[in-house]
Order: structure tokens, then sequence, then C-alpha cells
């Protein structure tokens, strides 16, 4: 098994997160050895005055710049498809995903990041606006130019992942290699609509065909539901209200207890060792967060432990 590990999301880099704080976490994160950092051009739009993102990217470019040689030792993702193309107009006006859109928008994130490539490219949500066709070839050519190492899909149904993956193979260009879903150990009640705009959950198929696809990996974003495991002026949201939430926190407590870890530690860690093995964004606003984070990676859950977490259902 590889070494467990989880992406920095840089999503309220710029915008909740002031520079000095921004920088500070990105400075501990390279201290304690972290690789991947996690971001999108349009976060965060939804925050700043401006009414279009970029914040992120910035502040991430501008700690690259201020410390040489710091770009070798992470890697960053970042996606296309949200910014809002009119300030204050989303989602009407959200950029898409042509291949015009496609070309621009990876050029305006490499210059913001300050950097000649991103190691992960990610269209952001679906647009079926827009011929798969169209789009698979727009995300090869990011990677054949040298923009981008890898690409991958972000809140796409498994079947329209499987379909561009095809194409992409018979186009003789790169593919999506990466899925990003919202994922955790608690989950909404089955069926509910889901109050955030676009968010789209891991299923049982996805999980199943992350599984069956030797070069395909799984991103989680939510992974700690916001803090929802271990704040109680944190608690969560009405669509997690169902008996299996009731019966898996209490497996969690049980097991952090055992552990002496936090619930939250136990959730990353049965996320990263699970099968498949999941790659958690994890938000921090304070390097204890952060740290807790990488402790998490260090936690083993037995076999007996494991069987028990995910039992409880």
């Amino acid at each position: 098994m590889s070494t467990p590990y989880f992406a920095l999301g840089a999503m309220d880099f710029g915008t909740r997160l002031d520079r000095g704080t921004s920088m500070a976490l990105l400075d501990r994160f390279v201290e304690r050895g972290g690789r991947w950092i996690d971001t999108a051009n349009c976060y965060s739009f939804w925050i700043d005055p401006s009414g279009v993102g970029g914040q992120s990217e910035t502040v991430i470019g501008e700690w690259l710049a201020a410390r040489p040689g710091v770009r070798d030792r992470v890697l960053i993702s970042t996606k296309v498809r949200q910014q809002p193309t009119v300030p204050g107009k989303w989602p009407e006006s959200a950029e898409g995903l042509s291949a015009p859109v496609v070309r621009r928008a990876v050029r305006e994130s490499l210059r913001r990041l300050r950097t000649e490539w991103v190691d992960l490219y990610w269209a952001h949500a679906e647009d079926r606006g827009v011929p798969l066709e169209e789009t698979v070839g727009a995300f090869g050519e990011v990677v054949s130019d040298g923009l981008a190492r890898r690409l991958g899909a972000s809140n796409h149904a498994t079947w329209r992942v499987e379909r561009a993956r095809a194409l992409a193979r018979e186009a003789g260009v790169a593919g999506w290699t990466a899925l990003q879903l919202r994922h955790s150990y608690v989950q909404p009640r089955p069926g509910v609509v889901l109050p955030e705009d676009g968010h789209r959950l891991a299923t049982d198929e996805s999980l199943d065909y992350v599984r069956s696809e030797p070069d395909m990996e799984l991103w989680a974003y939510s992974s700690l539901l916001w803090g929802s495991y271990t704040r109680s002026d944190r608690p969560l949201p009405e669509h997690y209200e169902h008996p299996g939430t009731a019966r898996r926190l209490a497996v969690l407590g049980q097991v952090a207890a055992e552990t002496g870890a936090t619930a939250n530690q136990v959730v990353l860690a049965w996320l990263t060792g699970g099968d498949p093995a999941v790659v958690p964004i994890v938000g921090v606003s304070r390097t204890g967060q952060l740290d807790e984070a990488f402790d998490a990676m260090e936690l083993r859950l037995d076999e007996e432990q494991r069987r028990r977490l995910d039992e409880a259902v």
C-alpha cells in the first residue's frame, strides 16, 4: 500500500484567509512534508467584492515567487469551469468547458500561479452544452502543450468520465485519470438533493469504478464536513439527519477513543486506508488543524476497527 497523503485545500486563500495567514499555512504544509495543493480558478468569487475568482491562485503564485525552489517540492492542482464571466452573475455566466475557454483559462491560471505547468488540471463540473469530444480534445491539448501533467474530472457522472476516457483513447490524447467528488464517512440521507450548487456525491458506482480502473484516483472534498465531526458549534446540516448517521457517529467515537485520535483523524485514516484509497482535500485555517491532518496520516486502523466502521449503516 502506498503512503497515505492528503491535499491541502486552498479555496479560502486570499479571501476568508488573508495573504499572511495563507502563506504561513503553505509554509507549514511544506515543512511537514506536504505535496499536493488544490485550488481552482474561481476561488473564491462568492466572497470577493470583485464577483470573480482568482484570489487563491494569486496568493499561491505569490508564495511560490517568494520561496525560490519550493515549486519543485509541491504539486499543484487547479480547475476550470465555474469562473463567472460576468461579475456577480453565477451560474448563468459560468465559463463552461468549450475549447477556447479551456485554452484561455489554463494560461490565466498559470499566470496567476506564476508557474509554467500544473500537475493536475480538472474540469470543475460538467458542461453538457459543449460536445464532450471538444472538451476532451481541449484537455488533451493542455497536456500535449506541456501546460499540465495530468487531467481530472470533478463533479462528473461516472458514465461521462468513462465516455470521455474512451474518446481520449480513440483520439490518442491524454485522458482523465482522477475523479473528484464529495465524500466522507457520514453520508446525507439517501436521495436527498444537496443544497450546495454543483456538489456531486461519491456513490457505490463511482467508488467501484475507481477501484476497477488501475490508473484512476479518487479525491474527496468536504471530507471533514466543515468541522462537524469535532466542533459542537458546527452541527451536521439537516440533510444528514437519519438513523445511519447516529450509528456511524457512535462507532466513530468508539474508534477515536480506542486509538487516542480525534474523530477527524479517524475519518482521514478511514478514507486514505480504504479500497479504493482516497485523497482527502483538507481545508484549514490554523496550523493546528494542518498538524492534525498530518498526524492522521500516521494512524493505522486495524481490520476489526475498519470492519466496524464500514458495517455501521
